[in-house]
C-alpha cells in the first residue's frame, strides 16, 4: 500500500480521487508490464509481459495471478471487441490476433501491400467492428521485446482493418512512433500517442486528436497533450471524455480541453492503464514490473 498517491492540479481533480484510497500492487516479476484488457463477465483481467513472452491474468475474485498464454508472440496491446473476444498485437508474430470464444486464434492483419507490418503495438475497436491499430519498430528494433529485423514498410503508421472485407489500409502516415490509441466517447475523434522520442532527439512525446468521418478517413491531427514527465504510451477514456494515461511518473488526467488536472503517483514508470470491475471505477495499471490498481469515484467509458 502507498500513500500520498495523488497530485491535484485543477479543482476539476479533486472530486475524481477518493482521499482514502490506496494503490494496491497486484502482482509483479514482469519484465515490461503492458497491455491491460478487462473481461467483465470473468471478472479478470489480462495483461502482457513483453520481454518475457507471456500473457498474465489476474482474477479479481480470488486475486489469484497466473499465466495465461505462453509463449504469447511477445504480446503487447491488448483489447476486447464487441462480441466480448481478446483482440492482440502481437511484436514477435508482428500481427494483430483475435482470440474466439473457443479459445482458437484468428489472425487479422500480418501485412500491408504485401510488405510484412513492424510490430503492432495498441489497438481499439470501433463500434462498426473495425480495428484500429498503431505499428511502431519497437518489436523489430531488437531481440528485447520481439525479433530483431529490418522493416518492410519503412516507416511507422496507424491502420485499419475493414470489417467486412479484412483490408488492412493506412489512416495516418505522419508518426515517428505511433503508439496508444483510443476513440472519444462518439467516435467523431481518435486520439493517438507518438513516443517518437524515444528514436529522434527532441522527438514527439504527445498526444495527437484527429477528427473521424463517416467513411472512416482522418482529418486534422492537432497535438492535444504533451506529456510533462518521460513519455505517453496507453491510455482510457471515463465516461465523460476525460483522458486517463500513463507517464514516467505514473498515471495524468487530462480533461477534454487537453489540460492536464491531475495525477495518480506509481512508483515505476506506467505504460498502459484500463478500467475495471463491475462498475468500470477499478482503475488497473501496468506499470514497468507490476500490475497495481486503484478504486476510483468514476467509471470508464462502457466499450461495448
Amino acid at each position: 500500500m502507498f500513500r500520498d498517491v495523488a497530485v491535484v492540479l485543477d479543482d476539476r481533480f479533486k472530486r475524481l480521487f477518493n482521499g482514502s484510497a490506496r494503490l494496491e500492487k497486484l502482482a509483479e516479476g514482469c519484465r515490461w508490464a503492458e497491455g491491460p484488457a478487462y473481461f467483465p463477465a470473468g471478472r479478470y483481467l489480462i495483461w502482457s509481459d513483453i520481454p518475457n513472452d507471456r500473457m498474465m491474468r489476474f482474477d479479481e475474485t480470488s486475486n489469484a495471478v497466473s499465466v495465461f498464454r505462453y509463449p504469447a508472440g511477445h504480446s503487447n496491446g491488448n483489447t476486447v471487441d464487441r462480441q466480448g473476444r481478446l483482440v492482440t498485437c502481437e511484436h514477435g508474430n508482428r500481427r494483430v490476433s483475435r482470440t474466439e470464444h473457443d479459445g482458437s486464434i484468428t489472425v487479422l492483419a500480418t501485412h500491408y501491400q504485401g510488405k510484412r507490418l513492424n510490430s503492432p503495438n495498441d489497438a481499439v475497436v470501433k463500434s462498426d467492428g473495425s480495428i484500429w491499430f498503431t505499428d511502431p519498430a519497437y518489436g523489430i528494433d531488437s531481440d528485447y521485446e520481439g525479433h530483431r529485423a529490418d522493416s518492410e514498410v519503412g516507416a511507422c503508421h496507424v491502420y485499419r482493418i475493414d470489417p467486412q472485407t479484412g483490408e488492412v489500409s493506412v489512416v495516418a502516415d505522419d508518426f515517428e512512433r505511433p503508439n496508444g490509441i483510443a476513440f472519444s466517447l462518439d467516435e467523431r475523434r481518435l486520439y493517438v500517442a507518438d513516443t517518437g522520442a524515444t528514436h529522434v532527439e527532441d522527438g514527439p512525446r504527445h498526444i495527437r486528436v484527429f477528427d473521424v468521418d463517416e467513411k472512416g478517413s482522418l482529418s486534422g491531427g492537432d497535438v492535444f497533450a504533451t506529456c510533462t514527465e518521460g513519455l505517453f504510451d496507453g491510455f482510457r477514456l471515463d465516461e465523460a471524455g476525460r483522458i486517463w494515461t500513463s507517464a514516467g511518473d505514473g498515471v495524468h488526467c487530462y480533461e477534454s480541453d487537453g489540460t492536464l488536472i491531475g495525477k495518480i503517483l506509481v512508483p515505476e514508470v506506467v505504460a498502459n492503464v484500463v478500467f475495471g470491475g463491475p462498475k468500470r471505477n477499478r482503475l488497473y495499471i501496468c506499470a514497468t514490473t507490476s500490475l497495481y490498481s486503484i478504486m476510483l469515484p468514476v467509471n470508464g467509458a462502457k466499450t461495448f
